[in-house]
């Protein structure tokens, strides 16, 4: 008949209490309930008993198999509530891929803009969301009632307190405080009550401003033609066209060729083959005057652009307000 039930019994409780790993215990409960198990071989040689001594046999197996079932159950959950979560870990298994996220396409074409100016010579400078009135209109050439404020829907916190709608108050705000020669970049959030396929509430602008001794037009020129082919491409054609800004003068705006037709003429550019990317122009002497710098010894030159408008140009996204619905499948492209 081989081993006894209580021989069985203390065998694999002993081997129960020392089992240190699920893999273990699952081992011991296939040796002794398995379907070759001692426990399940006892069983089938009941019928080799002599008759009278089977009913008592049959009785402590199904006993034993139940007590030891239990028992194998109870150290399982242990035994898997120690490995942290309750559930059984398989090590073999491959691990899973952890998705990664990428930079916003306004923070990319923000980060590619500002490298251009560093290699330039150019250094970056921030300043206030939240401004006054002088530095966001006066200090730049803009008095009360001057008709270029009607240009600009503005937040006003006060009467004097604003939400910037541009990045140039940061140029008389560095005058200030810094001697000549000055080269920097300010990029940053901006603010505007406007709301369209081309506008949104809140954007992004980089201003530019370079002053020293004998700085002329064709810096300016050659400044932009610069960071042009190196945003875009060199095959990149651009033009100067005059315009008007009360803090440059001479003033200009800034055009490339269509990226989306190569200048044939489309919709996008208004079937000219042109396309706006910013403003510019050499500073206005009361701009000076009013960060006390020597217009007689001291030139400059000045810029602004968007950033959503040059990361529509180059991506090709015809829609601004895809810049600020946080859809990850659009965001996921870049």
């Amino acid at each position: 008949m081989g081993k006894t039930i209580q021989e069985i019994e203390e065998n694999a409780l002993g081997d129960l209490a020392k089992a240190s790993g699920l893999a273990e215990v699952e081992a011991l409960s296939t040796r002794y309930l398995g379907r070759k198990g001692e426990l399940t071989t006892f069983l089938r040689n009941i019928s080799k008993m002599d008759i009278d001594e089977r009913p008592a046999a049959g009785k402590n197996a199904n006993l034993l198999k139940v007590k030891l079932d239990g028992a194998f159950k109870a150290a399982m959950d242990r035994l898997s509530d120690a490995d942290g979560d309750g559930a059984f870990i398989d090590v073999t298994l491959p691990g899973r891929p952890v998705t990664r996220g990428t930079l916003h396409p306004v923070t990319q074409v923000t980060q590619e803009i500002s490298d251009v100016f560093l290699r330039l010579g150019f250094d970056i400078v921030e300043g206030p969301e939240v401004e006054t009135e002088y530095y966001n209109f006066e200090a730049l050439n803009i008095p009360k009632y001057h008709p270029a404020r009607d240009m600009q829907d503005t937040f006003y916190v006060s009467d004097s307190i604003l939400l910037r709608t541009h990045t140039s108050p940061n140029q008389p705000r560095v005058m200030e405080r810094v001697e000549p020669p000055v080269r920097m970049i300010a990029p940053g959030k901006v603010y505007r009550c406007d709301s369209d396929l081309t506008h949104t509430p809140m954007f992004h602008q980089v201003e530019g401003l370079m002053v020293d001794k004998n700085i002329s037009f064709g810096d300016l020129k050659g400044t932009l033609t610069t960071f042009i082919h190196e945003i875009f491409d060199a095959d990149t054609s651009l033009r100067f066209r005059p315009s008007f800004f009360p803090f440059t003068e001479p003033s200009a705006e800034v055009d490339i060729r269509c990226v989306m037709c190569k200048g044939k003429g489309c919709r996008i550019c208004s079937k000219t083959g042109w396309l706006e990317v910013l403003g510019a122009g050499m500073v206005h002497p009361a701009v000076f005057e009013n960060v006390g710098y020597d217009t007689d010894v001291y030139t400059g030159f000045a810029f602004g652009m968007g950033i959503e408008r040059i990361a529509m140009l180059k991506y090709g996204i015809d829609d601004l307000r895809k810049f600020f619905e946080n859809d990850m499948r659009f965001l996921g492209q870049f």
